[in-house]
C-alpha cells in the first residue's frame, strides 16, 4: 500500500480512542454474561428444574455442582437441534436471495457512497408462518413442540453461530479497503471483537448486519412462541384448550415482530446500522438473546397455565395497545425526521455542535425516548399474563433499562 493510500485509510478509519462498556474488561464480562443469560433463565425457570423460580436456596449449590461436571457441559450440545438451527438460518438466507424485495439505499457513508439493502424480511416471515401453519394443520400441534424439548440445544446452536460470525467478520475486517466502525478500531482484540470492527461486513450484496438484525432471531422468536402454544395444546387436548394468557403472549409478541418486519426500512436509520460495527455484541444479541430471552413468558406458560378471564384479558390488552400506539407514533416521527422529512409542520429541533439535529417537539419534546416508554408498556403487558414472576418483571425492566438515555441524534 502506498503512503498516500495509507494516509487516506487512516483518515477514513481513524483509531478509536474512547471505550464504551468500561473498556476491554467490560466487553469481556458482557461477552460471557450475555450468552450465559439464556442458560441462566432456563435453569432457574423451567419445568425440569423445579418451576419458576426454582428453589433459590438450593440453586447456587446445584449450579456449582452442575458446571463442575463434564456431563453437564456435554448436555449443552444437541446435534439434532444444531442441524435444525443451521437449516433455519439457511432457510432465511435462501428466502432473502429468492424472494422479491425492494432495493433501498441506506444513509450516506463516510466514503460518500450509499449501501443498497434488499428488503424482504416481511415476505420471509409470511413464508415461514405459512409453512409452520401447514405443518401444524396437517400433522397436529404435537409435531411442532421440539423447541420446548430441545431448548438448551437450540440456545447453544445460536450462540455457536454468533461466535462463528463474530470471529469471521473480525478476521475479514483486516482486508484492504474495509470501512471500519468509528467505535471499533481500538486495536484491542477483545474489545473490537465484541463491539464490531467493520461497519458493514458483507458477502457480495448480502449485508450480514442488517440481515441478522431482523430475520433469523426475530422470526425465530415468533416460531418459538408458536412452539410453546403447541406444547401447551398437546398437554391440554388441542389448540382450542390453550389458555387465554398464552394466546395473549403469542398475539402481543407476534404483532411486535410483524410490525418490525413490515417497517423494515426504518431499521436503516438506527444506530445499529448507521454507526455500530458488527461484532459479538450484535451477533449474540440478534441470534441468541432476542429469541431465547424474549420468549421466556411463553415458555413459562407451558407449565404454569394461567386463565385470566375476560376482564383481566381486556385490561392487559389495553396496556399493550397504549404502548404500541406510543411506540409506533414516536418511532415513525423519528424515522421520518431522520429521512429528511418533517411530518408535522410545527416540529422543532436544534442543531448540536457536532451537526446532529435533535427533535424538541412532538413526541420527542415530551420525553427523551418516548418510543422506549411505549416499549416498556408493551413489555409490561407481556409480563402480566404469566402472573408477573420475578423473572418476568426483571426481564421487562432490563429490556428497557436505557429509557433515560440521552436523545438520539438524527
Amino acid at each position: 500500500m502506498s503512503s498516500t493510500s495509507r494516509a487516506m485509510s487512516k483518515e477514513l478509519n481513524p483509531r478509536t480512542t474512547k471505550f464504551e462498556f468500561f473498556g476491554p474488561l467490560g466487553a469481556l464480562f458482557i461477552s460471557i454474561a450475555m450468552p450465559s443469560t439464556p442458560y441462566l433463565l432456563y435453569f432457574s425457570c423451567s419445568e425440569a428444574f423445579g418451576g419458576c423460580p426454582s428453589s433459590l436456596a438450593a440453586f447456587p449449590n446445584r449450579a456449582l455442582f452442575s458446571v463442575s461436571t463434564l456431563e453437564w457441559w456435554k448436555n449443552l450440545w444437541d446435534t439434532q437441534a444444531s442441524l435444525i438451527y443451521l437449516g433455519w438460518y439457511a432457510f432465511c438466507v435462501t428466502a432473502w436471495a429468492i424472494l422479491p424485495g425492494e432495493q433501498v439505499e441506506g444513509g450516506v457513508l463516510r466514503t460518500g457512497k450509499r449501501k443498497k439493502y434488499k428488503l424482504n424480511a416481511f415476505s420471509t416471515l409470511l413464508l415461514a408462518l405459512g409453512i409452520t401453519a401447514g405443518v401444524i394443520t396437517k400433522y397436529g400441534p404435537e409435531t411442532f413442540t421440539i423447541m420446548y424439548h430441545k431448548w438448551v440445544g437450540f440456545v447453544t446452536a445460536a450462540i455457536s453461530m454468533s461466535i462463528f460470525q463474530a470471529a469471521m467478520v473480525y478476521i475479514i475486517s483486516f482486508q484492504k479497503d474495509k470501512l471500519l466502525a468509528l467505535g471499533g478500531n481500538t486495536g484491542n482484540v477483545i474489545y473490537d471483537f465484541f463491539i464490531g470492527r467493520e461497519l458493514n461486513p458483507s458477502i457480495g450484496s448480502f449485508d450480514i448486519k442488517s440481515f441478522n438484525e431482523l430475520r433469523p432471531g426475530l422470526i425465530l422468536w415468533t416460531l418459538i412462541d408458536i412452539s410453546m402454544v403447541c406444547e401447551q395444546a398437546t398437554r391440554r387436548g388441542g389448540l382450542v384448550n390453550v389458555t387465554d394468557s398464552m394466546w395473549l403472549v403469542l398475539i402481543f409478541q407476534s404483532f411486535y415482530v410483524i410490525d418490525s418486519l413490515y417497517h423494515e426500512s426504518a431499521v436503516l436509520t438506527t444506530m445499529d446500522i448507521t454507526t455500530d460495527g458488527f461484532g459479538f455484541m450484535l451477533a449474540a444479541g440478534d441470534l441468541a438473546w432476542v429469541p431465547f430471552t424474549y420468549s421466556l413468558q411463553a415458555r413459562y406458560l407451558v407449565f404454569n397455565q394461567v386463565e385470566l378471564g375476560a376482564l383481566f384479558t381486556a385490561g392487559i390488552f389495553a396496556v399493550n395497545a397504549l404502548g404500541y400506539y406510543i411506540f409506533r407514533n414516536a418511532n415513525g416521527e423519528k424515522n421520518d425526521f431522520r429521512n429528511g422529512k418533517n411530518p408535522k409542520s410545527d416540529l422543532q429541533y436544534f442543531t448540536t455542535e457536532s451537526g446532529s439535529k435533535l427533535l424538541t417537539s412532538g413526541w420527542w419534546g415530551r420525553s427523551r425516548h418516548p418510543n422506549y416508554f411505549g416499549d416498556l408498556l408493551m413489555a409490561l403487558a407481556w409480563s402480566l399474563p404469566p402472573d408477573s414472576t420475578p423473572h418476568h418483571v426483571l426481564l421487562c425492566r432490563y429490556l428497557h433499562s436505557d429509557v433515560d438515555a440521552p436523545p438520539t441524534p438524527r
